[in-house]
């Protein structure tokens, strides 16, 4: 189970506005990783990193294992300044970037060749639309396709309508996506999703194979569907403010580590997640296959679902039809 360790999936997030002095700083971060965990090991890693190469002047303070609460509860301790940055789920930084969702829309890719060719040609345009949010990205990582999973077996959509189905707490984007498929979740955090599957409140989740091992969330469900619903994926960002503070030096050191941080992580969760995918079968849980016509049905209902986050201004207009031209490029190209 030791590669699963490494889940990074639900980290949790920004940045706030603490004075730090111009050369000395100690940066206080968040994450739902736990101890142990592989991302843990890589922040760990790179942070000793920075504190060697800037003399001891930049020091970071990790807070694992969600002990600063969710997204949500993060999200206010870095407006009071209790907190600078946090490694964050794409959902969590939608509140103050929308596009930043722009990867997580309903069945956007159906392989992972055409998100590495997206990616390679958005990634920086997104991170730069975050910086000016006043927040510095230092990159994706991603988790991996996320499939329905649930305690009944359920292919089709109206299927899936019968089911009580979770969504991330304070997750627009994936209330949106739901609301087109007709599906009425039930929105709970992701620290109450295993109880919330252990009691009946909930019956049916969507997530990575790697993220449902590492929350033990497979021990509560028999049936997965092969059909790659969401990409997961999250980020490292901080406040600009209190970075913007440290030298262009030390700015430059914390950039190059932190971004070499996240694309180890990124790199690690691609192998982690077919693995973990093989795994789930290992444990019992059943893959049902979608017929040609449930297919077509969640695929045009989740068409319809991105256009009308695009109409609801849930992501840029331009942005979403870039990537919609570079899919089509890349499929005409036989890729």
């Amino acid at each position: 189970m030791t590669i699963f360790r490494r889940f990074g999936f639900l980290l949790v997030l920004c940045a706030g506005c603490l004075t730090l002095p111009a050369q000395a700083a100690t940066f206080k971060i968040a994450t739902l990783s736990p101890e142990g965990s592989g991302w843990m090991k890589v922040l760990r890693k790179y942070g000793k990193r920075i504190e060697e190469r800037t003399d001891g002047e930049v020091k970071f303070k990790f807070y694992p294992g969600g002990v600063m609460g969710d997204d949500k509860a993060v999200m206010r301790k870095m407006r009071v300044g209790q907190l600078h940055g946090a490694v964050v789920t794409s959902g969590g930084l939608a509140q103050v970037y929308p596009d930043i969702a722009l990867y997580s829309m309903p069945m956007l890719f159906r392989s992972e060749a055409e998100i590495d060719h997206v990616r390679a040609a958005l990634d920086s345009q997104l991170m730069a639309g975050l910086r000016e949010e006043k927040y510095v990205g230092f990159g994706f990582a991603e988790v991996g396709f996320a499939y329905p999973m649930s305690q009944q077996p359920a292919v089709s959509v109206t299927a899936m309508r019968q089911r009580k189905v979770w969504t991330p707490d304070n997750d627009q984007a994936s209330l949106e996506g739901f609301k087109a498929f007709d599906i009425s979740p039930i929105p709970l955090p992701i620290a109450d999703v295993l109880a919330g599957l252990q009691t009946g409140l909930i019956d049916s989740i969507a997530s990575p194979p790697i993220g449902a091992i590492a929350l033990q969330w497979h021990t509560q469900v028999d049936y997965a569907l092969e059909l790659p619903l969401l990409y997961i994926y999250g980020l490292f960002a901080m406040a600009e403010r209190p970075f913007n503070r440290l030298s262009a030096e030390h700015q430059a050191v914390v950039s190059e580590e932190m971004q070499t941080a996240v694309k180890e992580v990124d790199a690690a969760a691609r192998r982690d997640h077919n693995s973990a995918k093989a795994a789930l079968s290992n444990q019992g849980i059943e893959w049902l296959q979608p017929g040609s016509e449930d297919t077509t049905e969640w695929i045009t209902l989740a068409d319809d679902a991105r256009r009308d986050m695009v109409a609801g201004d849930y992501i840029s207009a331009g942005l979403y039809q870039k990537t919609i031209d570079l899919l089509a490029e890349f499929r005409e190209s036989g890729g």
